[in-house]
């Protein structure tokens, strides 16, 4: 068992801790952290961070594997004319590109990824599973993934993006955390909250390590897939990049650092998302540890559930339409608004005043659901802004599209 974890930020979700101090009690666990945006998660917290010598942790990885962002500054400065056509250029966004659940990509793409001997191997476990990652390559996702256009104190315009490894990343998730607590590949994974831990050295556990690294790739390709869609988009090029996973294990020091909801701090930079109506920004370490196992936060970290935000879900019957033109009624998942915390109306009407344009969303991704970036940063001195970066535009999924990528 390790020492206690290095905590950041206020107030302290208790939950969260008793997660991060449950994930120490592995004998394996060398050190642990909770970042300030940190917040209850499965098995392990958003934003935590544990250190595991000779083993990793896929219920600490998470089901969205490398979920992450990639940001580009473009040639382009933002002036009255872009910011006139700013809802047509997110409209192009929304159309070309694919967000939502279960989605294929229009053209779908052929990488050198799935060339990789290790398919074979997770075609045992999983069989089709190549063929499914194939078509999803490129694809956004819902829940709080989305595309962004910012700008930054100097007027440049900025694109980003935020996703992860979509339903191959989930599968391989689901896949080894069944493994681990000894049920069948294809069950469907239940929620535990003791942490999934593999040792190393053996079958299974060096064969998550590989099929994580895979889903890692899996997801910067896709990452670079639709950042090249919107400069396609825009017309321009970039003069400055920056990529990172924040839902990963790095083999760093001789020990597997194990990272959900949290960016790995280095000299190289790094993006950190704040909410739709909030900065995000381009950071890196000082070269200062601080007791963060070299690590940031990843965001501004929520302070309600979905269901809080935007209300509980309920059946509702609706009348539909078949081709022959005869009517037919069907029951579809809607909120319950009058449960909900967030007026997404009001938000809406606020954002539009402010000149952000907004598709797609709801109240679950409100900015009143999040911290402020600004405050969470600010429990984290080991941290260098190098720009901040302020909305213009945010493209996400449709409001009632539910998300079933726990963490």
């Amino acid at each position: 068992m390790s020492d206690a974890p290095s905590i950041f930020g206020e107030p302290i979700d208790q939950r969260a801790l008793q997660q991060i101090e449950n994930c120490l009690r592995d004998d394996r666990a060398v050190a642990g952290a909770l970042m300030a945006d940190h917040h209850l998660g499965y098995s392990m917290p958003i934003g935590g961070v544990v250190a595991y010598r000779d083993a990793i942790s896929p219920s600490g990885v998470g089901f969205d594997i490398a979920c992450g962002n990639k940001a580009a500054r473009t040639e382009l400065e933002v002036d009255f004319g872009i910011k006139y056509d700013l809802g047509r250029l997110m409209g192009d966004i929304r159309k070309q590109i694919a967000f939502g659940i279960g989605r294929s990509n229009a053209e779908p793409i052929d990488h050198d990824l799935f060339d990789d001997p290790l398919w074979s191997e997770i075609d045992k476990l999983v069989p089709g599973l190549q063929e499914k990652a194939r078509a999803q390559l490129g694809t956004v996702g819902s829940g709080n993934h989305y595309v962004d256009l910012l700008v930054d104190e100097d007027g440049r315009l900025w694109a980003a993006n935020h996703f992860g490894s979509r339903g191959f990343g989930h599968t391989v998730a689901t896949t080894f955390l069944n493994l681990a607590a000894g049920r069948a590949p294809t069950e469907r994974a239940k929620d535990e909250e003791t942490p999934a831990v593999l040792d190393l050295g053996t079958e299974t556990g060096d064969l998550y390590m590989e099929a994580m690294k895979l889903a890692g790739r899996y997801a910067y390709a896709g990452r670079d897939y639709v950042m090249d869609q919107v400069l396609r988009i825009l017309g321009t090029k970039t003069t400055f990049e920056v990529h990172n996973h924040h839902n990963f294990a790095w083999e760093e020091d001789g020990l597997i650092v194990v990272r959900k909801g949290a960016t790995p701090l280095t000299e190289d930079p790094a993006f950190i998302g704040g909410s739709m109506g909030d900065v995000s920004v381009i950071v890196r370490g000082t070269g200062e540890d601080i007791g963060a196992l070299a690590s940031a936060p990843h965001g501004a970290g929520r302070v309600m559930s979905r269901t809080q935000a935007a209300g509980k879900w309920m059946k509702q019957r609706v009348t539909r339409t078949a081709p022959d033109g005869t009517t037919y009624e069907k029951k579809i998942r809607v909120r319950n608004k009058a449960t909900a915390a967030i007026d997404w109306d009001a938000v809406r009407a606020d954002l539009d005043e402010r000149g952000i344009v907004v598709l797609g969303a709801g109240a679950d991704e409100a900015p009143g659901v999040y911290k402020s970036l600004e405050a969470v940063l600010s429990h984290h001195p080991n941290i260098e802004v190098l720009h901040r970066l302020e909305p213009l535009g945010v493209v996400m999924a449709g409001e009632d599209e539910f998300d079933p990528y726990k963490d």
